[in-house]
This record gives structure tokens, C-alpha cells and sequence, in this order.
């Protein structure tokens, strides 16, 4: 195909929308298997003792390392090897996963089938979110994001109730056998039969802007050349465009709220009387308004900008966070996690906007994947800090106000060192003509 077939359009493209939707969905079920039943029965079915927070936090930490690390790889493999085979490799990656669950006889297994999954989870997600962007436009790209990580969470939130009633069926072990084969198998499937690859477009995309640039100007960052090395563009995302860094920090300290829903949160609600299927319930609340709100908070950023969305997102989001441990019950529990699970859907489909609409499409995807790679830093760095939190203090009530207060500092660095990127609400002045 040539670069005039390509054309660029949700509408245009809606097969392979749907596909990668379905993609990013099955990556979240993935991850979900392991939100809550694993660090819930963590002491009875994997030897890890009471009062552990370290150890219990431990793989989310190995996690979100090696998932960063993997999101800053991907980005770069895809503008080479094309998006689609990284995409398959990631999977392949899974394939061990679940087998590693059942068989494991202790809690290095689970740290173990945890890095595994981190690896899956930088590529497979990484590449759901750069392909829906190279073959949607740019006055889409809220809507676009907010459609991809509604599957994608709405996938975990529903994977973490179904591996509840599994675990209560079948016995923990088996239920995660069962479930986790069945979807690593179905999305290999999928992607070898039905998934295309997107990298032609995101090049027809380039091309089509030196021809004729867009009628509103992004801000791109100055200063750097139009095909930058990794290591300027990871400067560039880490601390030379003050606009950059804000976003990248904002999506570290965003991710230790999900840190703790998944290490402590489960366990929190255990040593509080609840049952496994009310501990799926109530985090799946979490899971479910963050995936279902971001149909809203994408779209909605595509009118309205990213600027505000993200701002407001973090402090509602850290708001949500301190509420879990100002009251009690399985209702107060849920309509907290429901506040929190509402501030993340506000930001976290509108950082990564943020981001698309200020980089050039030639190094997009490496630009997302370094974002993605502070952001999912924020799982081992934020799993640390909850866990000596709750360790040095005793207490898990500890952690949740590590989380909130870290929520509502870095928004306030946000608010001070980011801008509107939207570029139709904020677009960059016209280069102006020379003179003869």
C-alpha cells in the first residue's frame, strides 16, 4: 500500500480499532488474574507470613522495573521491527505465566511469573496504545486513548472478579491455570490471524506533515532533530522540556495508587473481615469506574484540553485514596475506590494524549515508550515506598497516606510546570516568513 491509501480515521480503520481493543482488553485480563487472588491468599497458598508488607509488595516492585524497562524497549523495537511482531513477542512471553502460578511452590515463583508478566504487559500494552495511534487522527486522540484503556482496565477489573469465583470453584492454583492459558492462547491467536501492523501509517503520517503541515500547530519540543537518538528523546521526556517532565513525573507517582490497590488494598480489606468475593467486588468498583469514565474523560479531553483533566485528575484521585481509611464498610470501601478509580480516569488517557500531541509522529512511539517507562517505574518505586510505609508504622493505614499525600504534591508540580498541549486550544506560532 502506498502512503495515499493509508488513511487515518477511527471510522476508516474501525476493524482494526476493534481488534486492538479486543488485544488491549485480553492484556488487562492478563494482569487482572493476579490483582486478587494472589496477594489475598499470599500466606495460605504461597508461605508468605503475616504482616509482610515488604515481601508482599515485592512483586509488584519486580513489576512495574521491569515493565518500565520493556515500555522504553518497545517503543524503539516497533519504529524498527514493526508493531505487530512486537505485539506477538509479548505474548509468547506470557505463555509461562499461569503454569508458574500453579506450580509454584513459594513466593520467588510469583516474583518470578511477575516479571514475566511485566515483560507482556510493556509490550502487548505499549503496542495496543501506539497502533490505535497511528491509524487514528490527531483531534481523536483523547477518544482514542480513553477507548483504549477502558478495555484494557475494564479487562483487569473483570479479570479480578472472574479469578475470585474461579479460585472459590476450582481452587486458587487451577481457577489461574484455567483462566490465564485461555486468554494468553486466544490472544496469540488473534494477533496472528486478525492484527495488522500499524508502522506504515505512523510513516505516511510523517510524510504527509513535511507536505503539508496541519492547519494547528503542535508545540513540538525545539531544539532537537527530526530523527533524534534514544538518548536525546530520553532526555527530552525526563527533564529538558519542562512540559515533558511534569507529564513523565505525574505518571510516576500516578502509579503507586495502583501500587497499592494491587499489593495492599486486597489485603487491607482481608484483615478487615472481608470475604475473597467482596475483596473482588470492591477493587473491581476501582477497576470498573476508571475503565468505564475514561469512554467520557478521553472524549472529553478532545474539547476541552489535557491540561485541566490531568490536574484535577491527580488530586481527586489522591482524594479518593485517603478516604479508604476514613471509614468503614464494604459501601464506604467501594464508593472510595470508586473516587479514585474516577481521578485516574480523568488523567490517565490525557497524560498520554498529552504526550502524543506534542512529539512528532517520526518518534512517537520511542517518546510514549519512555513516558511509559517513568510511569511504570511508578509501580516498583511507589510498591517501596507503600511497603516501608506499612512496614516501619505496622500498620497498611500507613501506606494509603503515603499514596494520597505523593498524589497531591506531584498534581501540584503539574499544574506548575505543564501547559495546555492541545493544539487546536494552544497551537505553536507559525513559522514566520523570511524577508528578502
Amino acid at each position: 500500500m502506498t502512503g495515499s491509501d493509508l488513511q487515518r480515521g477511527m471510522r476508516e480503520n474501525r476493524g482494526q480499532v476493534v481488534h486492538q481493543l479486543i488485544q488491549v482488553m485480553l492484556v488487562g485480563f492478563a494482569i487482572g488474574m493476579t490483582r486478587t487472588v494472589v496477594p489475598a491468599l499470599a500466606e495460605s497458598e504461597f508461605g508468605l507470613e503475616r504482616g509482610s508488607f515488604l515481601l508482599l509488595a515485592s512483586f509488584v516492585v519486580a513489576f512495574g522495573a521491569v515493565k518500565a524497562v520493556m515500555n522504553f524497549v518497545a517503543g524503539r523495537w516497533s519504529e524498527r521491527i514493526g508493531r505487530k511482531r512486537v505485539l506477538f513477542w509479548g505474548w509468547v512471553v506470557a505463555l509461562p505465566i499461569p503454569v508458574m502460578i500453579w506450580y509454584g511452590p513459594d513466593w520467588n515463583w510469583i516474583v518470578a511469573a511477575t516479571v514475566l508478566l511485566g515483560v507482556n504487559q510493556g509490550l502487548c500494552w505499549s503496542m495496543t496504545q501506539t497502533a490505535k495511534l497511528d491509524i487514528t487522527r490527531a483531534e481523536e486522540r483523547g477518544l482514542t486513548m480513553g477507548l483504549n484503556e477502558f478495555a484494557g482496565y475494564v479487562g483487569v477489573a473483570i479479570a479480578g472478579i472472574l479469578t475470585a469465583y474461579a479460585a472459590e470453584w476450582l481452587g486458587a492454583r487451577v481457577g489461574l491455570l484455567v483462566f490465564g492459558l485461555a486468554v494468553v492462547l486466544l490472544a496469540l491467536l488473534l494477533t496472528v490471524v486478525w492484527v495488522k501492523d500499524t508502522l506504515p501509517w505512523a510513516k505516511a503520517e510523517t510524510a504527509a506533515h513535511k507536505a503539508a503541515p496541519p492547519k494547528s500547530l503542535p508545540r513540538y519540543p525545539q531544539g532537537i532533530s527530526e530523527h533524534p537518538t534514544t538518548g536525546e528523546v530520553f532526555a527530552l521526556m525526563s527533564w529538558r522540556d519542562r512540559r515533558l517532565f511534569a507529564i513523565s513525573q505525574a505518571g510516576l507517582v500516578e502509579k503507586f495508587v495502583d501500587a497499592l490497590v494491587w499489593a495492599l488494598f486486597p489485603v487491607f480489606l482481608v484483615t478487615k473481615g472481608a470475604s475473597l468475593t467482596e475483596v473482588g467486588w470492591i477493587v473491581g468498583t476501582y477497576g470498573f469506574v476508571w475503565g468505564g469514565s475514561q469512554l467520557f474523560t478521553g472524549r472529553l479531553s478532545d474539547h476541552v484540553g489535557r491540561f485541566w483533566p490531568n490536574v484535577l485528575g491527580m488530586w481527586i484521585c489522591g482524594a479518593g485514596v485517603a478516604m479508604v481509611v476514613m471509614g468503614m464498610g464494604a459501601l464506604w470501601w467501594s464508593v472510595s475506590a470508586g473516587v479514585a478509580g474516577f481521578g485516574m480516569a480523568l488523567l490517565y488517557p490525557n497524560l498520554s494524549a498529552a504526550v502524543a500531541d506534542i512529539t512528532p509522529p517520526a518518534w512517537r512511539g520511542s517518546a510514549i515508550g519512555i513516558y511509559r517507562f517513568w510511569r511504570d517505574l511508578g509501580y516498583a518505586i511507589g510498591a517501596l515506598g507503600l511497603g516501608l510505609a506499612a512496614s516501619l508504622s505496622g500498620a497498611a493505614e500507613a501506606a494509603f497516606w503515603f499514596v494520597a499525600i505523593s498524589m497531591f504534591v506531584s498534581g501540584g508540580l503539574l499544574f506548575w510546570l505543564s501547559e495546555e498541549t492541545h493544539p487546536r486550544l494552544n497551537p505553536a506560532e507559525p513559522p514566520k516568513a523570511a524577508h528578502a
